[in-house]
């Protein structure tokens, strides 16, 4: 058995006690510290903001005072879509903002090179939104909307639409699968409009992550860095993000219990050419939105052409108000 041995005693004598330090003294050492600390403060803060990693809140917060209570995000591909298609895309933004006092987020996938990693790119839809979150500090709410999708009537604001007092309550799918058709997890049935931060709709496969209205927040930022976990980017899903969101609204309850999900044609109705529409998910003349579903990864569809058709009745809807 083994005990504790006494504490070993040194060969060496111990040394004299020191004189004891005058109070005069120890206050200018005590000031030397302190303002040595106060200059390593300023150099470290100062290479901080060199950096170009870093971005101040402050100055985010000073460029976007004017910023108006919605921003709408669109990620724009310019190696996927030609300059004329884009421009279109873009013209149709800025005139629904123009008419409702919104504010625009144009960014491009590329920007997001870095973030998204070896992930498909489809997967710069979450970076992007969060970057107009960081950009736009004071708003209320962000629309994100993919750019292979035209808001077809711009009459509607988000408040009538999706926002007002009591609207989303009367459109809210309560006790409904979570992935059509048969998924065993579904939106909860006693669930207010209080309670909600995320609005998204649904096709007949899955959630749609083309078209979300976000409320800006807490919940804002850590559904965000859920759906862009390393985990899911690099799980290798079928469809990528639309999985990862799939799986996420399944199995992550505190997302789902801030999340509305309504009728496709509130948010997203599919072009005639796209497939997976849910059973009442095909445009129609005086939807919000119509989406080209696929368009821009299926080669024998062309994106431009399809879109060409509604973008003529759009025009004639801008032109007649």
């Amino acid at each position: 058995m083994q005990f504790a041995l006494p504490p070993r005693r040194s060969p060496q004598p111990l040394p004299l006690a020191r004189p004891r330090m005058s109070s005069y003294r120890r206050k200018q050492l005590k000031s030397g510290a302190v303002f040595a600390f106060a200059v390593f403060l300023i150099l470290f803060i100062h290479h901080l903001y060199a950096s170009p990693f870093y971005t101040s809140p402050f100055l985010s917060a000073a460029a976007s005072t004017s910023t108006s209570g919605v921003v709408i995000v669109t990620l724009l591909d310019h190696q996927l879509f030609s300059d004329a298609y884009l421009k279109k895309i873009i013209a149709n933004r800025e005139h629904y903002a123009n008419y409702h006092g919104y504010t625009n987020f144009f960014a491009s996938v590329s920007d997001y090179d870095e973030a998204v990693g070896d992930a498909p790119q489809s997967w710069a839809v979450v970076p992007a939104v969060r970057h107009a979150m960081a950009t736009h500090p004071h708003a209320a709410y962000f629309f994100y909307l993919a750019p292979h999708a035209l808001i077809m009537d711009p009459t509607k604001s988000l408040k009538s639409h999706l926002l007002g007092k009591g609207r989303l309550e009367e459109l809210m799918m309560r006790d409904v699968p979570i992935v059509p058709p048969d998924s065993i997890i579904k939106t909860f049935s006693h669930q207010t409009e209080e309670d909600v931060d995320l609005i998204i709709t649904q096709d007949k496969e899955d959630l749609n992550p083309w078209s979300f209205v976000l409320k800006s927040g807490d919940f804002a930022r850590f559904f965000l860095d859920i759906w862009f976990d390393p985990l899911y980017r690099n799980y290798n899903f079928a469809k990528a993000e639309t999985h990862g969101l799939d799986h996420i609204m399944q199995w992550h309850p505190t997302v789902l219990a801030r999340t509305a999900v309504v009728p496709q044609r509130l948010l997203a109705s599919f072009s005639s050419g796209s497939p997976g529409a849910s059973l009442d998910g095909t445009y129609e003349d005086g939807d919000f939105v119509v989406q080209f579903r696929g368009c821009d990864v299926d080669n024998s569809r062309d994106c431009a052409r399809e879109v060409e058709p509604y973008y003529k009745l759009w025009e004639k809807k801008v032109q007649g108000d």
